[in-house]
């Protein structure tokens, strides 16, 4: 039943907006944080392996021991607030910090696969991306902001536990739209990944494939004579073209879900290979930067309508998408993208993403199988 509620798509919205522009500030701002304060390169990559770690981990847990109900939601809430508290205090000493980027990645870990529950069960995938979208405002206009403002490494801090404090201020409010039964942990127990074990291979290589754009796009294009401004400008670009997609893709997500899928991660496949063949070229480049909207947007909406569609356990369920797709094949990814960079990095990374795309053929053939 969808929901009718006037208060709630924007309560979603802002929900989306200031997690997004937490994850921004994460991942944009705080490695240099991390290096201006004295960190190596090697122990800002173990703190940024830890937050993917747990949340890889977190769906056996909850799977076993935990269910995902409106308390546990909160607390999640609550926990990230207070995880950035702790970064505050502890960011002087390497092991204490670690300890709170675990505690931050589980909390992180916790509340997006809720809210995504929510979203799916209470709107209809029309609307859906007209929400959504403001998830890519939030994290672009952190990014544009806190680019032009920030001057002392412990700003971004401040900004950090503001963010996560409005995450917590708007996402709490949620929880009256839960109209999902909450399975207990004898029936989340029964939960099967082997039964579609082609589908969350296939997840796990597409985002294992992005590894070589997120932590290398804008080191290999200025390295074949882009500009620094014009590479900033590819990135906005291709956000840009995110937000377009999740306003106009209603229509197409009436279609076959698994088509769809199958049609994203092929066009990523290409979007690698153009990046391969013609890296020194600013019209190709912002060509394969218009396929983010696919490859990203659009492939980031049906796959989680498709899980919400496969299990009944629909709060786990987003809890592995989450866990398998960008916490371990983002760990994953990041690893071998920066043991593989340089010229073949991006053909590498197409070859990837084409085996995605073959995987999600078997899962096709197989699915058929299991339903006959």
């Amino acid at each position: 039943m969808k929901q009718n509620s006037a208060l709630f798509s924007p309560l979603l919205g802002a929900y989306y907006f200031f997690y997004f522009a937490l994850v921004g500030v994460y991942v944009i701002f705080m490695p240099k944080v991390l290096l201006d304060l004295g960190y190596e390169p090697l122990e800002v990559g173990i703190i940024y392996a830890a937050a993917p770690f747990m949340r890889f981990l977190l769906p056996f847990a909850f799977r076993h021991f935990f269910s995902l109900t409106p308390n546990v939601y909160q607390l999640s809430l609550l926990f990230t607030f207070v995880g950035t508290l702790f970064f505050l205090a502890t960011i002087n000493d390497f092991w204490i910090y670690l300890v709170a980027n675990l505690l931050f990645g589980a909390a992180m870990g916790i509340s997006l696969p809720y809210v995504e529950t929510i979203a799916l069960a209470s709107l209809s995938k029309r609307h859906y991306g007209k929400v959504r979208l403001w998830g890519s405002l939030g994290f672009m206009g952190i990014a544009l902001w806190l680019g032009k403002v920030l001057s002392t490494p412990y700003e971004a801090l401040y900004y950090l536990s503001a963010m996560a404090f409005l995450t917590l201020f708007f996402g709490a409010m949620l929880t009256k739209y839960d109209t999902i039964s909450h399975s207990n942990p004898e029936e989340d127990a029964s939960f099967s990944l082997s039964k579609y074990w082609a589908f969350w291979i296939s997840i796990f290589l597409m985002q294992v494939g992005f590894g070589g754009f997120y932590n290398f796009f804008t080191i290999y294009e200025t390295a074949h004579g882009i500009s620094l401004e014009m590479v900033s400008w590819m990135w906005s670009f291709g956000v840009i073209c995110e937000i377009f997609m999740y306003y106009f893709q209603g229509p197409l997500l009436q279609r076959n879900l698994l088509h769809i899928l199958q049609f994203a991660t092929l066009v990523t496949a290409v979007r690698w290979m153009m990046l391969y063949l013609f890296p020194d070229s600013v019209v190709l480049t912002f060509a394969s930067q218009s396929l983010h909207a696919i490859g990203f947007a659009l492939y980031h909406t049906a796959a989680i309508t498709y899980v919400f569609s496969l299990y009944t356990q629909k709060k786990l369920a987003q809890q592995f998408f989450l866990g398998i797709a960008f916490g371990l094949g983002g760990s994953v990814g990041a690893v071998l993208s920066g043991q593989i960079y340089g010229e073949y990095l991006f053909l590498v990374e197409s070859i990837i993403t084409f085996m995605a795309f073959v995987v999600l053929l078997i899962h096709q053939k197989r699915k058929k199988s299991i339903q006959a």
